[in-house]
This record gives C-alpha cells, sequence and structure tokens, in this order.
C-alpha cells in the first residue's frame, strides 16, 4: 500500500509543477504578444485566462485523481 501511495504523490507533485510550468509559459507569451500589439490586450489577456483556467483545471483533476488512488 505505501508503494501506491507514493507513486500517487509523486503523480499529484508532477501535476502541480506542470501546472506551474504550463501557466508560467502562457503568461509569458501573453507578455510578449502584448508588447508586441499593445493594441489587442484584452483580446489576449481573455484568451490567456481561459488556457490558464483549462491547464488549473486539469492538474485539479490529477491531483484528485491521485488523492483517490493513495
Amino acid at each position: 500500500m505505501g508503494t501506491i501511495t507514493g507513486i500517487a504523490a509523486i503523480g499529484a507533485g508532477l501535476a502541480v509543477i506542470g501546472a506551474g510550468i504550463g501557466i508560467g509559459r502562457i503568461g509569458g507569451s501573453a507578455m510578449d504578444a502584448i508588447a508586441r500589439q499593445p493594441e489587442a490586450v484584452s483580446k489576449i489577456q481573455t484568451n490567456m485566462i481561459i488556457a490558464a483556467a483549462l491547464v488549473e483545471g486539469v492538474a485539479l483533476f490529477a491531483v484528485v485523481v491521485s488523492l483517490l488512488v493513495a
């Protein structure tokens, strides 16, 4: 039972790290896009928030599944 719990914890940790990296890349790319085209701030910001929410949703789902496995 201990091995499965450890593997689930590693899976949850990887999901959180992946979400952090993904949201960081989304934010960085949005800042680059805004710097290139300042007049499109509202469209870029809306798309950035939607993409970040989707990434966060997948990470939350992965953490819940790993906790259920443990």
